[in-house]
């Protein structure tokens, strides 16, 4: 984007209130990103925190090719990646834990059935792939275009299309099978 671009080229003049919009026009969004990867609030904000203090170091090299929340989208994303695979293993936690995401807007009754939809929807990311999961919210938090996913993952397009709609496949049976009671949270035991 131009504004983008402008503000970018303030904050590089030393304008930190350019950085101020910078970060405040993207950070709600790749805090949800990478909470939704990591199921895990304070590491989502651990990566977002890394990923704009890099983005600031770097800030008299970079140049933006393309959209900027696509650019920093992939940035989460590979410090997820990373971060996992400093663990060694997947990073869950119980459902009770999980950050929920959500615009409620005041309504109680619209807060609880969008927090057991949000509490659905991280129960079935959880259970797939991650290359399936990283897809789909790159494609879906990150808005990133399928070539742009394939650029950053450096793989196929047709690799990055076949993970999206395997994984979209498995999270509509997974929701599915939960709607017919087939799956049980571990909180309902």
């Amino acid at each position: 984007m131009l504004q983008d671009r402008l503000l970018i080229r303030k904050f590089r003049d030393g304008d930190r209130q350019a950085f101020r919009q910078l970060y405040e026009k993207y950070v709600d969004d790749l805090l949800s990103l990478a909470t939704y990867m990591l199921i895990d609030r304070a590491g989502a904000e651990d990566v977002v925190q890394d990923v704009f203090v890099q983005f600031v170091q770097n800030i008299g090299e970079f140049r933006l090719k393309g959209s900027l929340k696509s650019y920093l989208s992939t940035c989460v994303a590979n410090r997820v990646r990373d971060r996992m695979r400093q663990a060694k293993r997947r990073a869950t936690v119980s459902l009770d834990e999980a950050y929920v995401v959500t615009s409620t807007e005041g309504n109680p009754v619209r807060a609880l059935i969008t927090s057991e939809d949000t509490k659905r929807l991280q129960h079935a990311l959880v259970q797939l792939p991650y290359e399936q999961k990283e897809v789909i919210l790159l494609r879906l938090h990150g808005e990133m275009k399928y070539r742009e996913i394939a650029q950053a993952r450096q793989v196929s397009t047709k690799t990055v299309l076949s993970r999206y709609r395997y994984g979209l496949d498995k999270l509509r049976a997974l929701l599915n099978s939960e709607l017919n009671g087939e799956v049980r949270y571990e909180t309902d035991r």
